[in-house]
């Protein structure tokens, strides 16, 4: 297959989500995309796991948004924290983001982050997966009550913004990329285009 130097070279790219989190962290990577969100069922499976459940959403969502973009770079991810095995859902209000932080003081929540990227050339997919642990530290009532009120991150799962103030919580975070645990893993990402003959970055 052809190696890729320059952007011109490129086929086009669609980023197979509506999050404006992976749209900030795909642009760092200064590559012209679109954006398209597939419209799939996410109902976990029976029996499935949190890390069985992102893989075959983060495949299903590649694959949906290939069959409207067959010429293009598709770029689909999906992601699940959960905290005891269990999917962590967003908090929404500020009731639950309390419950769920004072549940996680002290303890250890993991964020499962899939990626797929379908190249149009030969029709394959590649595949992976990334693990973050996120520890927090012993949270009072007041840090709580403080971060919540000064960020408001009732739409994120686990009640936090680790790009923001939610560092403050955090004893560890392990991962082998800070990107992915919001939402998008470029190192993986940038790897799989290595393999695809595409090295970034990319000339203009």
């Amino acid at each position: 297959m052809k190696t890729i130097k320059q952007k011109k070279q490129l086929p086009p790219i669609v980023l197979g989500s509506s999050s404006p989190f992976r749209k900030q962290l795909l642009e760092k990577l200064q590559l012209p995309f679109s954006q398209h969100a597939p419209d799939i069922d996410e109902t976990p499976l029976k029996n499935e796991s949190p890390q069985q459940l992102i893989e075959r959403l983060s495949l299903l969502k590649a694959q949906a948004v290939a069959e409207s973009h067959p010429e293009h770079i598709v770029i689909a991810s999906d992601q699940c924290a959960t905290f005891d095995n269990r999917p962590i859902g967003k908090p929404h209000t500020h009731e639950n983001a309390v419950k769920q932080l004072t549940q996680f003081s002290g303890k250890t929540i993991i964020f499962y982050t899939g990626l797929v990227v379908i190249d149009p050339r030969d029709g394959v997919h590649h595949q992976t997966l990334d693990i973050t642990q996120v520890k927090f530290r012993q949270l009072s009532p007041q840090t709580i009550e403080n971060y919540l009120r000064a960020e408001q991150p009732y739409q994120c799962a686990g009640s936090f913004k680790s790009e923001g103030l939610g560092i403050t919580l955090f004893e560890a975070i392990e991962s082998q990329d800070p990107n992915a645990l919001i939402g998008l893993p470029l190192i993986k990402l940038t790897s799989i285009f290595q393999d695809m003959g595409i090295t970034l970055p990319l000339a203009d």
